[in-house]
């Protein structure tokens, strides 16, 4: 796919992404989803309303009446979408920087759209085969101001409310200025718990931190899980369908940790879960245990959905899946990556008194590395592609070639891919050892950037 990638489709607003190229898309999804209603939310980010607009028209140009339900989480336009229903169109570059907008597209189960429904839109996006509407049939649109607030109420009522309240937590929650300031602040509140905040005004301009919940944006949390004593800090990325956490002390605790204790707490002989070729060591070990299985998928929440639907059309269990940069799917409460979600969840862990620290603890043992290599040309990023290549295919370890090259060397793995949202190259390494994942990282990255520079 080309207009789609890993999760939606992304770009710079009003560059790359602009108003007529969402209009297309919206026309796009519409003529292939037929649909009589079609719900348009957006995030935060400064362009949203702008965009949003463009897809309103672009759905009433072919007829369709629109739901506008304003600035909700990704995962509360999908509530909206099951409940009503309906399709619908998410305005959000979710953990992009500030000057990123994108689009993603929801089924009416409430389920991002499979790959091959992708393809459908984009075949009709690339022959712009619009069911265009007479001047007298085009849509009406009408503002849905419920919502958030349906959304917090499924919530509640899809976790353990009474342990989370007995618990009586602190928690530090940070939500980086996206839609998760609307509805996380409040969920946790309704759960129970103290709630202290930090980036919890929404701004389009994301002031306190980028939209990214990774270790280098989060030490503003840090401090505020320190300062206020709180039991856990919970950060979301722009669309808040992400959830990384910090614990008790203030230290960052990494997705990967977060996903294998979540894994191990849910997966039982026989079951079967879902990540991508980045997967840690951390949750093969939890499948080994379990006596669960693993099964791999390119990088991308649409990929890994997908791959889970398929599973339990087969009759298999999947009781948790997806990858480590915070987004987590419990398909048995909805087929969706959802941080607030994922944050009660983990909250319940710690429903019992035991602190955060000690509930990942048991997944520390290994140290990752993530490294990007920009590019500005086509003939950059060849180049770029070239080298990780032939640099895989020199190297004495296993090879894995389902997105990109992982490497397996037995004590560390590197996986080298282009991402699906960035222009830009993406390394990761994982060891027992940080100086080996640093060093196997950094070998790629100089070849790389070698290859670029004689582009």
């Amino acid at each position: 796919m080309n207009v789609f990638g890993s999760s939606g489709t992304r770009g710079v607003a009003n560059e790359e992404l602009t108003p007529g190229f969402v209009l297309r898309v919206a026309k796009a999804a519409g003529s292939v989803w037929r649909a009589d209603r079609v719900a348009v939310a957006r995030d935060t980010r400064t362009t949203g309303r702008m965009l949003e607009n463009a897809a309103v028209a672009g759905l009433q140009s072919i007829g369709v009446d629109v739901d506008r339900l304003g600035v909700v989480p990704t995962p509360a336009t999908q509530a909206y979408a099951e409940r009503a229903g309906v399709p619908a169109v998410m305005v959000t570059a979710s953990h992009n920087p500030s000057q990123y907008n994108g689009v993603k597209l929801v089924g009416s189960d409430g389920v991002e759209l499979a790959v091959a429904d992708l393809e459908r839109v984009e075949r009709a996006f690339t022959t712009e085969q619009f069911d265009n509407a007479a001047w007298d049939g085009v849509g009406a649109d009408r503002e849905v101001a419920s919502a958030g607030r349906d959304y917090r109420a499924q919530l509640s009522d899809a976790v353990d409310r009474a342990a989370i309240a007995a618990a009586d937590l602190t928690v530090a929650l940070d939500p980086g200025h996206g839609a998760g300031a609307l509805t996380s602040p409040t969920f946790y509140r309704e759960l129970g718990c103290e709630v202290v905040t930090v980036n919890a005004q929404p701004d389009g301009h994301f002031p306190g931190r980028e939209p990214e919940p990774v270790r280098e944006h989060l030490g503003d949390l840090g401090a505020l899980v320190r300062a206020a004593d709180a039991d856990v800090g919970i950060a979301h990325d722009g669309d808040a369908d992400r959830a990384i956490f910090v614990d008790e002390t203030g230290e960052y605790i990494e997705g990967d940790a977060t996903l294998a204790a979540l894994a191990e707490a849910e997966l039982d002989a026989g079951d079967t879960t879902v990540s991508a070729v980045n997967v840690s060591q951390r949750l093969v070990d939890v499948c080994d245990r379990t006596g669960a299985t693993l099964e791999l998928t390119p990088i991308g929440s649409t990929q890994i959905m997908t791959r889970i639907r398929e599973l339990e059309a087969e009759g298999d269990h999947v009781p948790v899946a997806g990858e480590g940069n915070g987004g987590i799917i419990f398909p048995e409460y909805r087929m969706t990556r959802d941080g607030a979600y994922t944050g009660a969840r983990f909250l319940e862990l710690l429903a019992d008194g035991t602190p955060a620290s000690e509930v990942v603890a048991p997944y520390d043992d290994y140290h990752n590395v993530r490294v990007n290599v920009d590019y500005d040309t086509e003939a950059q990023r060849g180049a770029l592609l070239d080298a990780a290549e032939a640099r895989a295919l020199d190297a004495d370890a296993d090879r894995t070639t389902i997105d990109g090259y992982r490497l397996d060397y037995g004590d560390a793995w590197v996986l080298v891919r282009p991402s699906g949202t960035e222009p830009v190259v993406r390394i990761y390494a994982e060891s027992t050892d940080h100086e080996r994942a640093e060093s196997l990282a950094e070998a790629f990255a100089a070849d790389l950037r070698a290859a670029r520079a004689d582009a």
